[in-house]
């Protein structure tokens, strides 16, 4: 059995049809960091780069590719996107960017929130680089996401026991 959604016996990749789905409220977060030197941080907060304001920048780039992810995602279903926001918080050696998407549809929008908290933070990493070479991009990953026929998860809960566990 194959537990791949989008991967039919053969191996052959294909569009999961959601038609019969039914619309429900659905909403993911994701988050990115980068990492970079306090200086650089504190340059990003200021706004004195050489190429301008970076978190506006980077707020409205972690938008508008939530808005284009089924062009940058093979097999991703276009969804009419109701919010989505970019929350950058910058830290000592770092900006932790957070991206919460939603959606009434029949696919969730984990992908949407991914594509939003990465391009948000290769905009970063694209207005620091004359200033730092050596940025990274950490800690991609999915936060939470609610609704559907799965329910809801939380990447703090998943780490839990289950209840019968705890016993």
């Amino acid at each position: 059995m194959n537990d791949l959604s989008h991967v039919r016996a053969d191996g052959s990749a294909h569009m999961v049809d959601v038609t019969d789905k039914a619309v429900t409220s659905r909403e993911a977060s994701a988050r990115a960091v980068l990492r970079t030197r306090p200086d650089v941080v504190a340059r990003i907060a200021s706004g004195d780069l050489p190429k301008g304001e970076a978190l506006a920048t980077a707020r409205i780039a972690g938008i508008m590719g939530a808005k284009r992810t089924p062009d940058l995602v093979p097999l991703c279903h276009p969804l009419p996107l109701s919010g989505v926001e970019i929350d950058l918080e910058p830290g000592e050696d770092r900006v932790e960017i957070t991206a919460r998407v939603r959606t009434k549809g029949v696919t969730g929008v984990e992908m949407e929130a991914l594509t939003a908290a990465t391009v948000a933070a290769l905009t970063l990493y694209d207005m620091i680089k004359a200033v730092d070479h050596l940025a990274t991009i950490e800690q991609v990953q999915v936060l939470t996401k609610s609704g559907g026929r799965s329910g809801d998860w939380s990447r703090d809960r998943a780490s839990e026991p289950a209840e019968e566990e705890q016993s």
